[in-house]
């Protein structure tokens, strides 16, 4: 991790609880496969381990008026942003308790308390969403702002293109931030888009276009900060890409065939954003050894009590089987 970014602007606690959330994320998501694996969770999970820093980074300057779109690959976001792990649990479950009462699952996760707009599983959907939301909070004169989270996959859909350049034309207060962990489904993204880095493309619309270290919380944050502030003072959208990994397949089913494990063992290694943060606030005299531990037994009391949770609650009754849904 680079040290040329201070964290002298934050204080200890904040740091602590920075480091906290993004813990909680790797925890959340590690508990998830293992119940996987079990045969307690159905359908297909899309972890996004490897990748905490921007879920967290992106959300710290964000109230909780602020409004966030998510992705497929939306636990770390939804967590970030102050959604009930309990709850998500539950909805992982298939219970009863959880945020879409056990019938959306893993891609479906939305809390609008606390301006969690919801993942997706279409991808680049959330950035129309999110363009809409800003719009909202422009001509209603809100004051709230939107951050958009995607994949670098969605950038070659046509939705990408259009938000924004609506959100540009408008001046809308909206962040995209792309999570380029550099493989889409099947294959690198060198093989599906022609330029160097994502970021370019702001340019076409009019807009900055910000490369980050995703790995690097600190970075993740002012880079954000400055684009809420751009967005919230009238000035308009800006491209925020932050160039991760993602430790998982694309999903479960995925064999990762399209990467060494070389690859990934030095990502590990050397790019652990938990790791990288860690030993970084303990060099700098803000974290000891024993309140590290002291965090990591704080989530796994937290992963106890979401399962407890929903292990406890009740599964969905037939007689809601075609209520909340479309058709």
């Amino acid at each position: 991790m680079s040290k040329s970014t201070s964290i002298s602007s934050f204080s200890s606690e904040k740091l602590k609880s920075m480091l906290h959330d993004m813990m909680l994320i790797r925890k959340f998501e590690e508990t998830l496969k293992k119940l996987y694996q079990q045969g307690k969770i159905h359908g297909t999970m899309h972890l996004c381990i490897g990748q905490e820093a921007t879920a967290v980074g992106a959300c710290v300057p964000l109230t909780k008026e602020d409004k966030i779109t998510s992705t497929h690959r939306g636990h770390g976001h939804s967590i970030a942003k102050g959604t009930d792990v309990k709850k998500m649990m539950a909805e992982l479950l298939g219970k009863e308790s959880g945020y879409c009462k056990g019938k959306g699952g893993s891609m479906h996760i939305a809390d609008l308390d606390v301006g969690n707009l919801g993942a997706n599983g279409i991808v680049a959907a959330g950035l129309p969403l999110g363009t809409g939301a800003a719009l909202t909070s422009k001509m209603k004169d809100l004051g709230y702002v939107v951050l958009c989270f995607f994949g670098d996959g969605a950038t070659n859909e046509g939705a990408f293109h259009e938000a924004l350049n609506l959100a540009s034309v408008w001046d809308l207060p909206v962040i995209f931030f792309c999570e380029n962990n550099l493989y889409g489904m099947s294959g690198s993204v060198k093989e599906m888009t022609n330029i160097e880095n994502i970021a370019d493309r702001g340019a076409a619309y009019g807009i900055p276009g910000v490369i980050v270290d995703g790995n690097n919380i600190i970075e993740v944050v002012e880079s954000t900060t400055k684009a809420v502030e751009r967005a919230r003072s009238g000035k308009g959208p800006t491209l925020i890409e932050a160039k991760t990994y993602r430790w998982e397949g694309h999903s479960r089913s995925d064999a990762r065939k399209y990467r060494t494990r070389d690859e990934e063992k030095e990502w590990k290694k050397q790019r652990d954003p938990i790791s990288l943060f860690k030993e970084r606030l303990i060099a700098e005299n803000v974290l000891t050894e024993e309140e590290f531990n002291e965090l990591d037994k704080k989530v796994q009391t937290q992963m106890d009590e979401a399962i407890e949770f929903a292990e406890n609650s009740q599964d969905p009754s037939l007689e809601t089987l075609t209520t909340d849904i479309y058709a």
